[in-house]
């Protein structure tokens, strides 16, 4: 058996009446409000034949490696995970600035993800989407995980961590109710990621003091993967992130961000609106879209949507900053892998590149820079 162990933050409220050790968490915020987060450990074991089978899976066009069936086997194992939360011993009535003492679950986790990086591991914070319980977000995020170290491409002197985010997505099949649902929780719960980004700023700049003392640095990168509706959270969190930072520019934090079938207006990443600022917390943004995804055609004409930009990307790609590039992926997935194809072999490929430090018109890398627009490419 193969022992994954993963990072976790989450709002959502734990089951179980230990909320250090709880048996999951499930389908509403935190008894102590939307903003509230918990961060912790789960540990599940999985079968390394199971593995190897999935990744060995040849999908045709979209590439050797299936993502979406891995999660599916992790989803199950994920049942009977240990989930062990960081300890926390605060006055949630006072600010966290004002408790110098207190005992943040956050500061230990970053601690311990510190202490990874230093043995040569980026990180890979990730925010799934709609219609996703906490087992399945377990198991997404584990496959993400495992697809991004084996993949055939990566540098083997490089690991990657995946930290997951989870939002209390209901995880029903209830075509509108659940939608509309799971769309009003995740602009909440945008506020509590724009949170726990601020919690990631304070704790680099305190890096940065101790290494001037002579703590060493991991000389390692933070990166972002949102998926789906998990495009609608970031779009929240961006407003809470800028409501709390000084000057006209949100910290840079991140090395790239990924937007994964991103389920947001095709417009959003135009100046001045709700995320044309994205481009300030990351050395680079990639968006990944499908023309042929069933999922966001249904939130155009069933919710009312405008376009969606991970149905064909940017509305008017010339006019984003020159950070922002967009992946056309509709030549290579379709059927099962058109609206998850983030754990598809040929784009998890594209990814795992991009986290290794692969120059985006490398020849090495299966994209086609378009012509007219030096930001447009297509996967081939």
């Amino acid at each position: 058996m193969t022992d994954i162990n993963l990072f976790y933050a989450t709002n959502r409220k734990h089951l179980g009446a230990n909320r250090w050790r709880p048996e999951g968490y499930g389908a509403k915020f935190s008894d102590d409000g939307m903003e509230n987060l918990r961060f912790g450990q789960v540990r599940l074991q999985a079968d390394e034949a199971e593995i190897q089978r999935c990744l060995a899976k040849n999908l045709g066009t979209a590439g050797k490696g299936d993502g979406e069936r891995l999660a599916g086997y992790l989803t199950k194992r994920a049942e009977t995970a240990q989930i062990q939360a960081y300890r926390e011993a605060l006055n949630r009535k006072v600010s966290d600035r004002s408790q110098p003492a207190a005992k943040l679950g956050s500061k230990a986790m970053f601690s311990d993800l510190h202490t990874a990086m230093l043995r040569k591991t980026d990180v890979l914070v990730y925010i799934h989407g709609f219609n996703v319980s906490w087992c399945e977000a377990v198991g997404r995020a584990a496959a993400l995980e495992l697809m991004m170290n084996r993949s055939p491409l990566a540098d083997s002197r490089q690991n990657v961590a995946v930290v997951m985010f989870t939002w209390p997505s209901d995880g029903l099949a209830l075509p509108f109710a659940s939608y509309k649902s799971d769309r009003t929780e995740a602009s909440g719960s945008g506020y509590a990621v724009g949170r726990a980004f601020l919690k990631v700023r304070d704790f680099l700049a305190g890096l940065h003091g101790r290494a001037r003392g002579g703590e060493p640095m991991c000389a390692q990168d933070i990166h972002l993967l949102c998926h789906s509706m998990g495009n609608y959270v970031l779009q929240s969190a961006l407003d809470r992130i800028g409501e709390f930072t000084p000057g006209n520019a949100l910290p840079r934090l991140l090395e790239h961000i990924f937007l994964c079938a991103p389920d947001v207006d095709d417009d959003v990443l135009q100046p001045g609106h709700a995320m044309g600022s994205v481009h300030e917390l990351g050395r680079c943004v990639t968006v990944y879209d499908n023309r042929g995804d069933l999922s966001m055609v249904i939130s155009d004409h069933t919710k009312g949507h405008p376009e969606r930009l991970g149905a064909g990307g940017a509305a008017r790609p010339t006019l984003l900053h020159n950070k922002v590039h967009q992946v056309d992926c509709t030549p290579i997935v379709a059927g099962l892998v058109a609206h998850s194809y983030y754990l598809s072999g040929s784009v998890r490929d594209d990814i795992r590149q991009s986290i290794d430090g692969i120059a985006l018109d490398d020849p090495r890398r299966l994209r086609l820079r378009d012509p007219n627009a030096p930001n447009v490419w297509t996967m081939k």
